[in-house]
């Protein structure tokens, strides 16, 4: 097959992260692709793929231009000439399966998100026929996807977008002495609960617990509002924003302790690559960390948008700092087994060739 991988963007983090994992499984398969971003954005997606070698191509049309992108995926299409194309987020997917049904191509459409907006939702469920397989990036989200855009169960799967490394870096323990070190990845947004944990922060007894602090890799819209925060509770010394990190691995095993307050997720990759580095999450009660979390052994779940129950949580860990590194232990060991590489791998060549057969099951 000739894939076209069409995403929204290049924008770091979130659906473009994966996409070296996931077309290396294409193309150990014999498959030859191509990405096809309909918007650059702020193209922190691109190195990492066109390290791997993909033939990346970006839309250089506005966001709102939806006809100009439509014509520009049509004519790199039509040059390119794929046998299939396989979709991500809503408006790839949306734009794809029309040039899809247009040139007569199959479509297989990824779903990252179990929140999606009504508009989005009712759009895609007009469309779904145009989509012979819908992959739900997480267990939590095929659920998701099955129940809101009414997928037949024989046009949907599940491949969890993880594919983990057990030789990524491992965090260090804490010892006695030193500050206790809390990290989150991920964009300054509010979907991501920045602000509600910077609440939570302020909400904590200081003068009671180790010394710690919190460092937010990430860039986006919100920075302005959470460094606003940050001065407003007087929190300048004790919380970090200092921008996007590609180095994830040496990031995290740096930290004694991972934080996703996220309003809502999908399988959320940042969550997972620090149970990889054998680190506890505190993370919110959605998406895939609502089944990868057990609380109380290997993290601490929590409600979104309640800094009052993210406070409790956190005092309760770095009340106990000697006991995060086990419960890492026990974390990293979830991710190794149920999102080892083989796992992800096999995963990936079935759905292939479910869409070789146009999209049925065997």
């Amino acid at each position: 097959m000739r894939i076209a991988y069409v995403i929204n963007s290049l924008e770091g983090g979130g659906a473009a992260f994966p996409v070296p994992a996931v077309t290396d499984v294409f193309r150990d398969a014999g498959h030859e692709v191509a990405v096809l971003a309909l918007a650059r954005k702020d193209g922190l997606g691109e190195p990492p793929m066109r390290a791997a070698g993909l033939d990346v191509r970006a839309c250089g049309i506005g966001l709102r231009d939806h006809l100009g992108a439509y014509r520009w995926l049509e004519g790199e299409l039509q040059a390119w000439r794929p046998t299939h194309l396989w979709t991500s987020l809503t408006r790839a997917t949306l734009l794809g399966q029309l040039v899809g049904r247009r040139m007569g191509l199959p479509v297989a459409s990824w779903q990252h998100s179990a929140r999606l907006k009504p508009a989005n939702r009712a759009l895609l469920r007009a469309t779904r026929s145009l989509s012979c397989l819908w992959v739900g990036d997480s267990q939590f989200v095929t659920e998701a996807t099955r129940a809101s855009l009414r997928i037949p169960p024989e046009r949907l799967a599940c491949w969890p977008i993880f594919r983990s490394d057990p030789n990524a870096p491992r965090a260090t323990p804490w010892r006695p002495g030193e500050p206790v070190k809390l990290g989150s990845l991920g964009r300054l947004h509010p979907v991501k609960g920045y602000a509600e944990l910077i609440a939570a922060i302020a909400r904590l007894p200081l003068e009671a617990l180790p010394p710690f602090d919190l460092t937010i890799a990430g860039e986006g819209p919100q920075r302005v509002e959470l460094e606003g925060l940050i001065a407003q509770h007087g929190l300048g010394e004790r919380v970090r924003l200092p921008g996007f990190t590609a180095d994830t691995g040496a990031f995290l095993s740096g930290l004694h302790l991972y934080l996703q307050p996220s309003r809502w997720e999908g399988f959320c990759i940042g969550a997972h690559e620090a149970m990889q580095a054998a680190l506890p999450v505190i993370g919110s009660k959605v998406g895939e960390m609502t089944y990868s979390i057990q609380d109380g052994v290997s993290g601490w779940h929590t409600p979104p948008e309640s800094p009052d129950a993210l406070a409790t949580v956190l005092r309760r860990a770095l009340g106990a700092p000697q006991e995060l590194s086990a419960m890492g232990e026990r974390a990293r060991g979830v991710v190794l087994s149920r999102y080892s590489a083989e796992v992800f791998t096999r995963t990936g060549r079935e759905l292939l060739e479910r869409l070789q057969r146009g999209g049925a099951k065997a």
